[in-house]
């Protein structure tokens, strides 16, 4: 018999038909769907809501012929994503779980979790591509689909994380796996689309730090970029650079969010131009490949929906490096993650710093 295989399983149509190629192609295959204890809407506390939402998952299973799994890691998720998540808005920073929650809980706690089932492999639904070269090392590449490609978020992963790490959808396209699904009669659980914060379901972020990170409301003055006061904000946890709605500020132009000190709880807004600067600060680097000893051209995204701008990489140190575009990039976010690729190769990716 074959080594088993787990397959990350959410519901969605992308797990799903990634466990069907792999049954396709001869692997022996066991599902595994993890609850994070956010699952089910406004029940933040009702664990058997979450676990009753989560029983649905063995649909997935009788239409594939696989057993499945039910991972409980309500704990781990809110330690190790919720409560960053927090945390990074609480320093006036936007934070961004996706890229603490595949390599701490789906490579992390839930490949530990397959491991010891037997499993030596943990494949998922993310649009990306890994191969492994000659010398046994591992390259992430992105998805060949440009809409879907998720490559960015597996940047934190490490070289022993991608050598157990499998992503059946890379070479396909979203439009095609629908096709394929439909075709064959397959119907997912979850019809939605997966979001970058799948915790927080009325995609309400101020509502849930109220409630969850004892966010007390705390106005502050609004600054435009000279230093005028010309209004007043409801708490500064309610915004993040780039941001145009809530300002409520009349102007010539609409304006958005420049700066957040929280020092002072001070919002500074500006007009569009104001958005664009020309380098950021990039620490607590993960190099997938060795890391550089000298300025190299990259292409750096600052967060997912970004194209990825030509830059020069400086590095600082092994961990941290200046990144300077050639053009300047809008809304740089002090807690996304830059992300360096050379072609379609992910090099590494890190933290944009709040201080350049």
């Amino acid at each position: 018999m074959k080594p088993l295989t787990a397959i990350a399983v959410s519901g969605g149509i992308d797990s799903l038909m990634s466990a069907y190629f792999l049954k396709e192609k001869g692997h022996n295959v066991i599902g595994v769907h993890f609850v994070t204890g956010y699952e089910a809407p406004f029940s933040d506390n009702n664990h058997s809501a979450h676990l009753l939402e989560a029983n649905k998952i063995f649909l997935i299973g009788k239409q594939l012929g696989i057993d499945i799994k039910i991972l409980d890691c309500t704990t781990e998720f809110k330690k190790n994503v919720v409560d960053y998540f927090i945390r990074t808005y609480q320093a006036g920073q936007t934070p961004n779980p996706c890229m603490v929650c595949n390599p701490l809980i789906k490579f992390g706690t839930v490949f530990n979790f397959v491991h010891k089932l037997g499993a030596s492999i943990l494949a998922t639904g993310h649009y990306a591509r890994i191969k492994k070269d000659s010398n046994g090392k591992f390259h992430l590449y992105k998805g060949v689909d440009p809409k879907k490609d998720q490559s960015y978020f597996l940047a934190s992963l490490t070289q022993q994380q991608l050598s157990n790490a499998h992503f059946p959808l890379g070479d396909m396209t979203k439009s095609k796996v629908i096709q394929l699904a439909d075709i064959k009669g397959f119907k997912p659980v979850k019809t939605s689309e997966s979001q970058d914060v799948c915790f927080i379901k009325d995609k309400n972020y101020g509502n849930f730090l109220t409630r969850h990170g004892k966010f007390k409301p705390k106005p502050g003055l609004i600054k435009d970029v000279r230093g005028n006061i010309i209004g007043e904000h409801k708490g500064l946890h309610l915004f993040t650079i780039g941001q145009r709605r809530g300002i409520n500020c009349p102007a010539s132009e609409p304006y958005y969010v420049v700066h957040m000190d929280t020092q002072q709880n001070v919002l500074t807004v500006g007009f569009k131009k104001h958005l664009y600067v020309s380098q950021c600060r990039v620490e607590n680097i993960n190099w997938i490949q060795e890391e550089p000893g000298r300025p190299i051209h990259v292409h750096t995204r600052v967060r997912y929906r970004h194209t990825a701008a030509a830059s020069r990489l400086i590095p600082v140190n092994g961990k941290t490096a200046m990144v300077h575009f050639d053009k300047p990039q809008e809304a740089i976010t002090p807690g996304q993650c830059a992300v360096f690729y050379e072609g379609d190769e992910v090099l590494g990716g890190g933290w944009i710093s709040a201080h350049p």
